[in-house]
């Protein structure tokens, strides 16, 4: 099997690689980014290719499969580059498939995705996927969904498959993550659970995680498997503030999601992070996901818990963990984060 892989050198795109590292049915793997990486492995080309602007006919000839993975969250202060990658590049990326015959499409979609849903129920695939409209991620998730739909009604001879996860964590991603999401000014050594006094106690604070690595298994059950469709992919159990709290042994302080939103929303304006308060929305509004068709019809079993995962992921935040791809390693932000702060707090990549 020829695959391509877009988005390689990120969270996914390297427990993707991981994951497919013995695999006997995968011979040769295009890796695309937009900024080079080394790769360990004697089937891997790498290209350095903006997903938005590239020819990337080239580069899908011959190619079985192609996973699409990349995404931009930053520069969040800039959506005209986040559109132009996340939306139309995704339009590039379905293009370039069906004009060089690529017979399977494996798209990263995602929880923030859904519509606003229950958080005392599981909902399966068939919720509605217009996303949360106050988050540009989100929108772009849902665009990209309709967009897909399109694609499928007009070439039912390719294979589709949406992987939806939850929050997606693994220690070698704690740099990356910390730099999308906190930005330069988190203390890293101060994250540590036993330093973490207080849980918020807010009612919808429910949501749902899966290790990276865990999440790399699932694609690569779909790339060699014959599933189509859309796939929930998340581990139990639900983290809640019961589970937090007993997780970081943190006291449950009960507060108003209102709160929490307006002080995203204060730092954001004030730069003091990266992630716009829309986050929050997104935290409140998705419906928790009900996992059972992947382990079904994938077959897919994740091999660690979200509390495995989260735990990993803040023990990698107090140790700088990082990874050596350019969105994964500490040395793209350069000795005491000095780029983040040059380059302004969200507003760029």
């Amino acid at each position: 099997m020829h695959l391509v892989i877009t988005g390689a050198t990120g969270n996914v795109g390297t427990s993707l690689l991981a994951a497919l590292a013995h695999e006997p049915a995968v011979e040769r793997i295009v890796a695309i980014a937009r900024r080079p990486a080394h790769i360990g492995d004697a089937r891997v080309e790498m290209v350095t290719a903006d997903v938005a602007q590239a020819d990337l006919v080239p580069l899908f000839a011959g190619a079985d499969a192609v996973v699409h993975l990349a995404w931009l969250i930053q520069p969040s202060r800039d959506e005209r580059t986040l559109r132009a990658v996340n939306v139309d590049g995704t339009r590039n990326v379905l293009a370039a498939a069906a004009q060089a015959g690529v017979r399977a499409v494996i798209y990263a979609s995602s929880v923030g995705a859904y519509s606003p849903g229950p958080k005392d129920r599981l909902v399966d695939e068939s919720w509605p996927t217009d996303g949360i409209d106050s988050l540009f991620y989100s929108r772009h998730k849902a665009e990209t969904e309709r967009i897909l739909d399109r694609f499928e009604r007009d070439r039912p001879e390719t294979r589709v498959v949406r992987m939806r996860p939850g929050l997606i964590f693994k220690r070698e991603a704690a740099t990356g993550i910390r730099r999308l999401f906190a930005g330069p000014l988190l203390p890293s050594p101060l994250v540590r659970r036993e330093l973490i006094p207080f849980v918020p106690d807010v009612p919808r604070l429910r949501f749902q995680a899966v290790h990276s690595l865990d999440i790399g298994e699932a694609y690569r059950l779909a790339i060699v498997s014959d599933a189509h469709g859309a796939f929930n992919v998340a581990a139990d159990p639900v983290l809640d503030p019961a589970v937090l709290a007993d997780t970081l042994q943190a006291r449950r302080v009960p507060l108003r999601g209102g709160l929490l939103r307006g002080a995203a929303a204060l730092s954001w304006k004030l730069r003091l992070q990266p992630s716009p308060p829309g986050w929050v929305d997104l935290a409140f509004g998705v419906p928790l996901m009900d996992t059972g068709r992947a382990r079904r019809e994938l077959g897919w079993e994740p091999r660690r818990t979200s509390v495995e995962a989260l735990i990993e992921l803040l023990d990698g935040l107090r140790d700088g963990a990082d990874f050596p791809t350019p969105p994964l390693s500490s040395a793209t932000t350069a000795p005491l984060r000095k780029h983040e702060l040059r380059t302004g707090v969200g507003a760029t990549t």
